[in-house]
């Protein structure tokens, strides 16, 4: 599907010279002299590289058209993780670097939406916030005002973020999985 290149959005993806590509950042600029451009900074989902375009407003660029379908995380082994679709009972196998850190946040049964691309699985989109237990944090440090400080937290499955003070090991907080960042304790 052609799109203009002032409709691109962080997240989308592109084909273009022959590869898919993922766009990381966006910025749209209108120069005073000279016609609006679109910078897009896009990185390859089958090579792993990053490129650096700027596209004029009048162009066009094809949007991928990708299916998305409904799954759930069963389990994971070293290399790959395994889910099940709830309506065909068929299951599917990604590989590990296809999610990356936010594999960490997955847990049994938790339903996630999987796009494909010519039938082969290219992203995965966990739920906007999941609960997560504090493993371990940092005592907090009496005259620190509560707006400006955070400290240092790991979370039971690995991943390191930032709570406020009030927050100690044991307790449930809930995460935002698009930038793994702290929304609230639970």
């Amino acid at each position: 599907m052609k799109i203009n290149a002032s409709e691109i959005r962080v997240g989308m993806l592109l084909e273009y010279k022959n590869d898919l590509w993922q766009v990381l950042k966006t910025q749209h600029v209108k120069p005073g002299k000279g016609g609006a451009f679109a910078q897009i900074e896009m990185k390859s989902v089958n090579k792993n590289t990053k490129l650096n375009e700027r596209f004029r407003s009048s162009e066009t660029v094809e949007k991928a058209s990708l299916e998305e379908t409904s799954f759930n995380f069963l389990y994971d082994d070293e290399s790959k993780y395994f889910f099940m679709n709830p309506k065909s009972f068929e299951q599917i196998e990604i590989k590990k670097e296809v999610i990356g850190e936010k594999g960490k946040l997955l847990t049994e049964n938790l339903g996630v939406i999987i796009s494909f691309y010519n039938e082969s699985p290219i992203a995965v989109e966990l739920p906007n916030q999941v609960t997560c237990e504090i493993k371990s944090t940092d005592a907090a440090l009496k005259g620190q005002t509560v707006s400006s400080s955070y400290k240092p937290a790991i979370l039971i499955n690995g991943l390191n973020i930032l709570v406020p003070p009030f927050i100690e090991s044991g307790d449930n907080v809930i995460i935002d999985t698009r930038n793994l960042e702290y929304v609230k304790k639970v």
